[in-house]
């Protein structure tokens, strides 16, 4: 008997086009305003039925990975498991593509993609409300990435809303390798007393690359100087972006540290990602596209 192949899915970078912080919870949780779209740079997981569960971790980054017995991903395993009632397991192997603690929201699309592709591979027809509510446990950016389409997201990040869509555009995504802490972020920006942000949604298509990066240059990220703070390199990053012959915007992404800027065209992309990798062999350098909507490979 032939054995089933597996299933695939994509769990794309999250970007955060902008990030504004418009208010303060009593519990001390900030509030957000973000654009958040997703990038074709991606990891991937492999999905297999299988007497229990089990996680194989792959890839560039996956020796960050496997000293954690209980990350995201099973996480999001047995919750399924258990909301919808299932007594079987899967084979899980994910292809560790994206840097860790990266402002990218790796585990959290990644734990979207194990809900996403377990929910076909056992067959099952979690009600959506519960569905989210589950990924929204499991972690805040997690709901956005459930949804997999540009949003725009408030509140600690589980108000979600469509955003029209976004013209497809280039960028280079560029992390120095230094880890970020994102509560250490939120913490610094505290003590640092900035001010809130007035919310900077906008509910219109914009024509062309051109007009998205008008419309983003007048919004920011509000976590960026304390980002800079705990992690200079982000600083570095963002002036090598800028300087980068083509570039129309440098930004960090959610609390960092991985920047992205955005191109109009592919081969300024490629050929920004080259030089940039040719003269920071240390960083880690990919070129892509912003996707508005990335399904399964498999």
């Amino acid at each position: 008997m032939i054995p089933e192949a597996p299933l695939k899915i994509t769990a794309p970078a999250k970007i955060n086009l902008y990030l504004h912080i418009v208010g303060r919870r009593e519990d001390g949780l900030h509030l957000l305003d973000s654009l958040i779209a997703f990038a074709s740079i991606h990891d991937t997981l492999s999905l297999t039925v299988a007497s229990e569960t089990i996680l194989e971790i792959d890839g560039p980054f996956a020796t960050q990975l496997k000293a954690e017995p209980n990350n995201l991903v099973l996480q999001a395993a047995r919750g399924l498991a258990k909301l919808c009632g299932v007594c079987s397991g899967a084979k899980l192997r994910l292809t560790k593509n994206l840097p860790v603690a990266s402002g990218i929201g790796g585990g959290s699309s990644d734990a979207a993609a194990t809900l996403k592709g377990l929910i076909r591979l056992w067959k099952v027809q979690p009600n959506n409300q519960d569905l989210q509510g589950l990924a929204l446990k499991l972690g805040a950016d997690v709901p956005v990435c459930l949804n997999n389409q540009a949003a725009f997201t408030c509140g600690i990040g589980e108000r979600i809303s469509k955003a029209k869509p976004l013209p497809l555009c280039s960028l280079v995504l560029v992390n120095s390798g230094k880890a970020v802490s994102t509560p250490a972020v939120f913490k610094t920006r505290t003590i640092l007393q900035s001010g809130f942000s007035k919310p900077g949604r906008f509910n219109y298509t914009p024509e062309d690359v051109s007009e998205l990066v008008s419309i983003l240059k007048s919004r920011h990220n509000d976590l960026d100087e304390a980002a800079q703070l705990l992690c200079p390199e982000i600083g570095q990053v963002l002036r090598a972006l800028e300087s980068s012959q083509g570039s129309l915007l440098a930004r960090m992404s959610g609390s960092g540290g991985t920047c992205f800027a955005l191109f109009s065209y592919p081969e300024e992309a490629a050929t920004a990602s080259l030089d940039l990798a040719r003269r920071h062999p240390d960083w880690w350098v990919r070129s892509g596209s912003l996707e508005t909507n990335i399904g399964y490979t498999g």
